[in-house]
């Protein structure tokens, strides 16, 4: 997003409103249980766009949260926000992830958040390998697979790079030695941020492309 006016143009939630429903207390993880405490809105000249402004307050906890959020000016029937606070803990994935891959990067992020690096690297590295083998890789091992996906153009050189260095990393606490020391801190936040990146590149980008071409068909 090049501008905050292209907020909720054609892409986020479905509806004109306010998915309040969705937003999860980053404090006490109630989610969609708030009211309106404060709405201020800001319109962008000469149109009709607007951005709104406002702070709600849990019905839980009592803790509050910042929403800036906006439709589309156009009716797509679109909306979009962004939350401060947000949430550390990670309960859910795009619909649109297979099952298996979701599951195992949200156990990725938990770990990483709890300082679990060993956990985290083997979490990713599942994650990994559900993935790869969606996309129908053939081979005996994750490697293999890996590079099946490069040869039939499926992962391009970089992502075959990340996908490597995210194996390699996850193999370190997936086949431990004896005397395996701890995962470093940093290489189980590098994996899981490679991971982030693959699952964009093969789920995130083409579900925008189709969401867009729906759009181009309904003209």
């Amino acid at each position: 997003m090049d501008s905050w006016w292209r907020l909720g143009e054609n892409d986020g939630y479905h509806g004109n409103e306010l998915a309040v429903n969705q937003i999860t207390c980053p404090f006490c993880l109630e989610q969609g249980n708030y009211k309106l405490a404060h709405h201020r809105e800001k319109s962008k000249p000469n149109s009709q766009k607007i951005l709104n402004f406002d702070t709600y307050e849990c019905g839980n906890c009592k803790g509050y949260v910042l929403v800036l959020w906006s439709a589309s000016e156009f009716g797509s029937g679109f909306h979009n926000y962004h939350v401060l606070p947000w949430p550390l803990r990670i309960d859910t994935y795009p619909n649109y992830w297979p099952e298996s891959v979701g599951r195992f990067w949200i156990q990725a992020k938990r770990n990483l958040i709890q300082e679990n690096w060993d956990a985290a690297s083997l979490m990713a590295r599942s994650a990994l390998q559900a993935a790869i083998r969606d996309s129908k890789a053939e081979g005996n091992n994750l490697k293999q697979e890996i590079e099946y996906l490069a040869r039939e153009g499926i992962l391009p050189p970089i992502m075959k790079e990340w996908s490597d260095a995210l194996r390699e990393l996850g193999n370190v606490s997936a086949h431990p030695l004896p005397d395996q020391p701890p995962t470093n801190p940093q290489d189980a936040s590098d994996i899981v941020n490679f991971l982030d990146f693959l699952l964009e590149y093969l789920y995130t980008l083409p579900h925008r492309i189709n969401e867009y071409r729906k759009r181009g068909d309904k003209k």
